[in-house]
């Protein structure tokens, strides 16, 4: 068990965490997510002391480990973390990197470590990878390799500090795989992540962080669902619906298609879905833009996992016009493959009177 009592943190600029309280059971599956700055990574630097907290204590099990009798080695033989630049020793095979701390720390024999690495490289789906120089292998094999070192300590509590944030977004998954495995094992693991689908599908708490503390604790189907409080609604919205905003002619097309590509990773949207988005946001934007003197137009993109649903609302400025209307017979039969419903409505007197909602094609 970890217990955290009033824990706070400065900087000479800046102060991340002010107030920190929380107790994690063993066992416990933690997502700690929270916009950027708040303290997130702070949070897991102070409980293994890479950090010194300005003030407060910090227990694991019965040992305070912010006391400074502390033996904060002897703590961190069962506690191991993993960073999101992988810290492998570029001199080292990958066996090698995986057998130096039980050899260096527990004091394990050669064939001891190498018999575990070894076990350890099968579990990550690298054993063939064992002779191989770090500088040898992709981001995610790379970051599988320093999960495996972490797990050759055989550590009760991971720390995980956005392990997949320095990855190519082709690579996020096999490291989220070995996670979705660890979670299993009745290990206890904090997770900073950027990832909200994968943070709710893995854990059993999440902590929100902001206004330099924990913001909200609760299980995930109530922080991600029916949060408690303001900051958090605002947070959880943001990530469920993706708002673009068209000003002119000369918007970045190719930008906004990036941050819709983006944003359906984030989500875990199908391939199929995804792909479907992406194409109505395309022809439609392509078809309302030049029909407008003065173009301003929004687009809100929401994907729903319970249902497994998107929409896209496109709200445009202008007298009544309904975009469709003008679609040539390809663009059409383009919109009707990828799409179960489109809908035209006009608002008078609003600032974007026009609306088009498309519901997208599953399956």
């Amino acid at each position: 068990m970890i217990r955290i009592e009033h824990l706070r943190k400065e900087y000479s600029n800046i102060t991340p965490l002010k107030d920190v309280n929380a107790t994690i059971n063993d066992g416990d599956v933690i997502s700690v997510i929270g916009p950027s700055g708040t303290g997130k990574s702070t949070l897991l630097r102070c409980i293994n002391q890479l950090e010194t907290p300005t003030s407060g204590r910090v227990w694991i099990d019965d040992v305070e480990i912010t006391d400074p009798k502390c033996d904060i080695n002897e703590v961190r033989k069962k506690m191991g973390m993993v960073f999101q630049s992988f810290n492998l020793f570029g001199h080292l095979t990958v066996i090698e990197n995986v057998m130096l701390p039980p050899m260096d720390l527990l004091g394990a024999s050669k064939q001891e470590a190498y018999d575990k690495g070894m076990h350890l490289l099968r579990a990550v789906g690298l054993a063939k990878k064992a002779l191989n120089y770090p500088d040898e292998l992709s981001g995610g094999q790379k970051q599988r390799i320093a999960i495996a070192r972490t797990l050759a300590m055989d550590p009760e509590v991971i720390l995980f500090d956005e392990p997949t944030s320095a990855l190519d977004p082709t690579m996020v998954g096999e490291v989220q795989t070995v996670i979705r495995e660890l979670a299993t094992t009745g290990k206890t693991l904090m997770i900073v992540t950027h990832e909200m689908a994968f943070a709710r599908a893995i854990c059993n708490r999440v902590f929100y962080m902001d206004e330099g503390g924990i913001y909200e604790d609760g299980a995930p189907e109530q922080v991600f669902d029916n949060p408690l409080r303001e900051n958090t609604k605002r947070f959880v919205r943001r990530l469920k619906v993706l708002e673009l905003s068209i000003q002119g002619r000369d918007f970045d097309f190719l930008d906004m298609m990036g941050q819709l590509e983006r944003y359906c990773m984030r989500s875990e949207i199908p391939p199929t879905q995804s792909y479907r988005i992406r194409l109505a946001f395309e022809e439609l934007t392509l078809l309302i833009v030049p029909k407008l003197a003065n173009p301003k137009l929004t687009v809100a993109v929401e994907w729903s996992g319970t249902l497994q649903q998107a929409a896209l609302t496109f709200r445009y400025n202008g007298s009544a016009s309904n975009a469709i209307s003008h679609a040539d017979e390809i663009v059409a039969n383009i919109l009707q493959g990828g799409t179960s419903r489109i809908d035209y409505s006009y608002v008078e007197g609003a600032d974007l009177p026009n609306q088009i909602a498309v519901t997208i094609r599953q399956g």
